[in-house]
């Protein structure tokens, strides 16, 4: 007899009385797909438990982490699909370790963080919300106090020359800035085509007027953008962040937008999240902020969704899957064998 292949996907899709909270994610794809059920968790979790896991074959994952921990006794999952490009709440090895493989979907959040990105940019040029907030509390007479700055012939920096940084550069071009981009893995071919320049970072915070944080966290990008980096920046310059907040040094980012040493800030991620009300961000005025969710537009959620379902139906028919981030796990035994088996009940 035939096994369904079962899905689990974690409760923070939901809202509390249980509707989905992201309208449209694609899940008409995993209804549609032969042989596969699927579920929400019974409950929200900051972390999955071995029990949570143990009895699926896939996992559709939003926010919770998952650990090496988690996977104890995961014999039967095949599949972690991300929901969305960072992975940084997975632990990867461990993944690796049980023949399990991580997809994320860049073909989803492509287009909605580059055009979130542009949106901060022209929103701290223009100091939309300062102006905002003068007309809603009938300041128009300090209108004069918050002139904003044209992006005609400035400088937009990428810090990641990635899947969303090349959109971004894209998205730039009509407004006729000058984009230079710090990548140390970009290849010439694509810096070449996106009429880019490749510099170093500290060159290129040296002379961004809007220096753009798009490149994945790891051990490596932590704290990249420290307190001496931040000091070589033009303090007429903007710091926009669309990636993760730890790649930020915050402390030493707030202290600069405090002391007026750069203009100003654009941020949609954190050091840490939610945001304490204590935060000394909160009360200043040259920082534009957002609860990580800038791109979330209907487009992004359905995007996400389908991506990240096309490639949970892939695997429910012994198919290797697109975008998977551990690579070498395509080689293990363990996931191939978990491949094989997909196929042959996909087969019947």
């Amino acid at each position: 007899m035939r096994r369904a292949f079962r899905v689990g996907i974690t409760r923070d899709f939901l809202k509390a009385d249980g509707s989905i909270a992201f309208g449209d994610i694609g899940l008409d794809l995993l209804d549609a797909a032969p042989g596969v059920e699927r579920e929400f968790l019974a409950e929200t979790v900051r972390e999955l438990r071995p029990d949570q896991v143990r009895d699926y074959d896939a996992l559709l994952l939003l926010g919770p982490r998952l650990g090496a921990a988690s996977l104890e006794g995961a014999d039967r999952l095949a599949l972690v699909s991300r929901f969305g490009v960072g992975y940084d709440n997975v632990d990867v090895p461990a993944c690796t370790r049980h023949g399990v493989a991580l997809t994320i979907t860049p073909d989803g959040v492509r287009r909605p963080v580059a055009v979130a990105a542009i949106t901060l940019l022209l929103a701290a040029a223009h100091k939309l919300v300062v102006k905002d907030k003068l007309t809603r509390e009938g300041r128009w007479a300090e209108k004069l106090d918050h002139m904003g700055m044209g992006v005609k012939g400035r400088t937009l920096g990428l810090i990641g020359l990635g899947n969303i940084g090349r959109e971004i550069a894209r998205l730039a071009k009509p407004f006729e800035m000058r984009l230079i981009a710090s990548d140390p893995y970009a290849k010439a071919a694509d810096v070449a085509a996106l009429g880019v320049d490749l510099v170093g970072l500290d060159d290129l915070l040296r002379a961004a007027d809007f220096a753009c944080v798009a490149c994945a966290l790891t051990d490596e990008t932590r704290r990249l953008i420290d307190a001496r980096r931040i000091g070589l920046m033009k303090p007429t310059a903007y710091l926009i962040n669309v990636a993760r907040g730890p790649i930020v040094d915050q402390a030493a980012l707030t202290a600069a937008l405090r002391e007026r040493r750069i203009q100003g800030a654009a941020l949609d991620v954190f050091e840490e999240e939610p945001v304490s009300p204590r935060d000394p961000l909160l009360g200043l005025e040259n920082v534009i902020l957002a609860p990580h969710a800038i791109c979330w537009t209907d487009e992004c959620f359905r995007e996400n969704g389908l991506s990240a379902c096309r490639k949970i139906a892939q695997v429910a028919t012994g198919r290797v899957p697109e975008n998977v981030v551990n690579r070498e796990v395509l080689e293990s035994p363990r996931f191939l064998e978990k491949l094989r088996r997909c196929g042959l009940e996909a087969g019947g």
